[in-house]
């Protein structure tokens, strides 16, 4: 058995990632990193005991270049007599119409497929992916039209390399993280269907191999390839720390940065499991839930019939579906104020942290810092302090409250406004968003799509982010003239709520960004010029600073 394949065998046996009997569907691009594992496991199957399908998304970024990635990974299946499933979605129209960045767009519909296939329970009538045997080959995207015959898969395997986890890390580390972050992408992560209940798991066996390797054993086994033409893309963060960054790490600094950022990031993992257990302690004892008395006040209204004197629960439609669909938890959280003072500063950050994570408020470290002193301020005579959407903390002698916002309220969405540097960030935890900006040589400007680029040597002044006001207008690139911001929102059929808050850049007091449309007409990229990338992603646990 070859040395690699010997390695992989044993790291899949120490994690317990395949078992006997397993459905196991590997995921595969068309790729070095996706073809070589299906080769791996195509070797190591009899020993594993598993049973393999071939499954493959195509995400509709490339045209004709994805469809052929498609047809590559389908023969590829029926080569090996392997049954294949694929499913499609054009990324780039789901991505406009969420108000999500390409990647995260891209990862969202690829991981719902995974979840339908490990959901799928093949009973008649059930929607179920494609099924695209040997004997019925087929490279065409959409669900089975016949009854499914699909027992559900027990696990998805993807091709994540010691690469894939270097660059994870050192991408979150630039960006600002906390030792969550740093665990970088995990050999396991279990799936729940739409129940909440655990369906199955998506595992990583090759986090401990180099991407170099896996080129080798496929040019030693004369097996072909896809190469994906955007990997040459300087837009993509990850691009440009694959190409340039940390190849500059490695020649000038340390040869090894790889293996040691992948070393850290299982330390992290080590280390957040630990903590795992010890929150799931102090959020049953130390740190209580309740319902707000206004939610229990508004279900509890009765009105008297008028056949007779019977009393009927009456609900409140409008706050009901408000409670429904708010991005938050819809609960308080109660914390015994002599316990939080009496335990060391790390655990008052992860019971913050916790609570920020269960509630869904996006708290960056400034928040739990400020939370952390507001809790042990005596001779502060304030005793609120006010947290992002909307929520609040009270400080009582015996406890502190995270109180949820009172739906009631009709109260207008509050404004926002924050500095933007060139290259940086600005987080916008109103919204749940991160917006990155980026300095483009005028030598690499080519490799970008022309209507992200701003013309960074023509703007009017300093970048700031805000929500957009009424009166303001904006003229997207390709358009005749500007447009109140109010129509072009209405036209994309927002909701009133992602309408108000909606972000806008401005320039000395030029709109020249809004997000979900292309860059502004009059600022577009001139040739011969630097070009400023605006992007904007949903923020994540690894954007804590």
């Amino acid at each position: 058995m070859p040395l690699l394949v010997e390695r992989v065998l044993a790291e899949i046996q120490r994690q317990e990632l395949l078992k006997p009997g397993d459905r196991v569907g590997m995921a595969v691009s068309g790729g070095i990193d996706s073809v070589a594992l299906l080769r791996l496991l195509l070797e190591l199957r009899a020993d594993l005991g598993i049973v393999l399908f071939v499954v493959h998304f195509n995400h509709k970024l490339r045209g004709a270049e994805s469809d052929d990635d498609e047809r590559f990974v389908s023969d590829l299946a029926r080569a090996n007599g392997l049954e294949f499933f694929s499913d499609s979605d054009v990324v780039a129209e789901y991505a406009s119409r969420e108000g999500l960045s390409t990647e995260a767009a891209a990862r969202e519909l690829r991981y719902g497929f995974f979840r339908r296939l490990l959901g799928s329970e093949g009973t008649p009538g059930t929607e179920s992916p494609r099924r695209n045997g040997a004997a019925n080959h087929s490279s065409e995207s959409s669900v089975a039209s016949e009854p499914p015959t699909l027992r559900r898969l027990d696990k998805i395997v993807t091709g994540h390399t010691l690469n894939d986890q270097a660059e994870t890390v050192f991408m979150r580390l630039i960006r600002g993280t906390g030792v969550n972050g740093l665990s970088g992408i995990h050999p396991r992560i279990m799936v729940e269907n739409d129940q909440g209940e655990a369906c199955g798991e998506i595992v990583r066996p090759l986090l401990g191999i180099r991407r170099h390797e896996l080129e080798q054993y496929l040019i030693d086994s004369r097996q072909t390839w896809r190469e994906d033409s955007t990997n040459a893309n300087h837009a993509f963060t990850r691009n440009r720390l694959r190409k340039l960054a940390l190849p500059l790490l490695q020649k000038e600094f340390n040869p090894a940065v790889v293996e040691n950022l992948a070393e850290l990031a299982e330390i992290a993992r080590g280390e957040e499991e630990y903590w795992e257990n010890e929150v799931a302690g102090w959020m049953g004892t130390a740190v209580h839930w309740v319902e707000p008395e206004w939610v229990h006040q508004s279900r509890a209204l009765v009105q008297i019939s008028l056949a007779g004197n019977e009393m009927t629960p009456s609900y409140d439609a409008d706050l009901q579906s408000k409670i429904d669909s708010t991005p938050w938890l819809v609960a308080n959280a109660s914390v015994s104020r002599p316990w939080f003072l009496s335990e060391p500063v790390a655990v008052q950050r992860r019971v913050v942290k916790a609570i920020g994570e269960h509630a869904r408020i996006p708290l960056e470290f400034r928040h739990v810092q400020q939370i952390v002193r507001f809790a042990a301020e005596e001779r502060n005579p304030a005793k609120e302090l006010t947290l992002p959407f909307g929520w609040k903390l009270v400080r009582h002698r015996e406890e502190f409250l995270f109180v949820t916002p009172d739906l009631r309220e009709t109260k207008p969405p509050r404004d926002y406004k924050y500095e933007l540097t060139v290259p940086g960030r600005a987080i916008l935890p109103e919204i749940g968003i991160v917006i990155e900006a980026y300095r483009i040589p005028a030598d690499q400007v080519a490799e970008y799509n022309p209507d992200e680029l701003l013309d960074a040597d023509s703007l009017p002044g300093l970048l700031r982010v805000r929500n957009w006001h009424a009166g303001d207008r904006f003229w997207p690139a390709h358009t005749r003239s500007p447009k109140k911001i109010k129509e072009l929102l209405q036209e994309r059929h927002l909701t009133q709520p992602e309408r108000t808050l909606w972000p806008v850049v401005v320039s000395g007091d030029q709109i020249v960004w809004v997000r979900g449309f292309a860059t502004h007409a009059k600022y577009g990229l001139r040739p011969g010029c630097r070009g400023l990338l605006l992007r904007d992603r949903p923020w994540s646990e690894g954007d804590e600073t």
